[in-house]
């Protein structure tokens, strides 16, 4: 990778979810990008953020964009759960992988939070609380 960002926080709380990233964009250890944001609105109740290669997350924004495009000419009135996008994002990269680790947060029609783990292998898991990168140290 040669642009990454490090730490995605995210808390999850009764009705609700909240994802914080910083917009430093580094080049080997030198904070060479400002103003590049990781935090990604997929559609009207999921959002990604991303730490790790910036051109991956910039990847999946596009196939992001696209899978949510094709969903919406369907017609049917459906959307991508966060629960559904958080399940297929990167596992089936995983042969390929994405040099990324994700955070999806987004509540649910019910009203029901939901904050997931994506690593760049596909391993995925929920908690009320997750951060990437070195925020991880510290938040867990």
């Amino acid at each position: 990778p040669m642009v990454t960002g490090t730490s995605v926080l995210g808390l999850k709380f009764d009705r609700g979810v909240m994802l914080a990233a910083d917009t430093v964009g580094s080049y080997g250890s030198l904070a060479r990008f400002r103003g590049l944001s990781r935090l990604f609105r997929v559609n009207d109740s999921t959002v990604l953020g991303a730490s790790g290669d910036y051109a991956d997350f910039q990847y999946l924004r596009l196939l992001l964009d696209q899978m949510v495009i094709d969903e919406e000419l369907l017609g049917d009135g459906h959307s991508y759960s966060p629960r559904a996008i958080h399940s297929s994002v990167l596992y089936n990269r995983h042969i390929n992988p994405l040099w990324n680790t994700l955070l999806i947060a987004g509540c649910s029609p019910g009203g029901e939070g939901f904050l997931g783990y994506v690593d760049m292998l596909g391993v995925a898991f929920e908690a009320p609380s997750l951060a990437t990168g070195f925020g991880a140290y510290l938040a867990q």
